[in-house]
């Protein structure tokens, strides 16, 4: 099986990770005010539908903050990336 995405976006209010398979449909998606909450969230999510190993997309959002949080806790729930 081809490597899912894990995509991050964030907005004011709300930081959004979903997993997104390679044609562009997204098989799950959490919603969370902080990167912390999501990225377990979403880690919970992927170990339910058996994905260990997603490639980690952040777009043009730097690797600091709530993203860097978000990553941290989806590598701690388990997913490899």
């Amino acid at each position: 099986m081809e490597r899912l995405r894990l995509v991050a976006r964030k907005s004011n209010k709300y930081i959004y990770a979903q997993l997104v398979d390679l044609t562009g449909k997204t098989l799950s998606g959490v919603k969370a005010r902080d990167g912390e909450s999501a990225g377990t969230a979403i880690a919970k999510k992927a170990r339910e539908a058996n994905i260990k190993q997603v490639a980690f997309d952040r777009g043009s959002y730097k690797y600091h903050g709530q993203i860097k949080k978000l990553a941290e806790a989806a590598r701690k729930g388990g997913l490899d990336f």
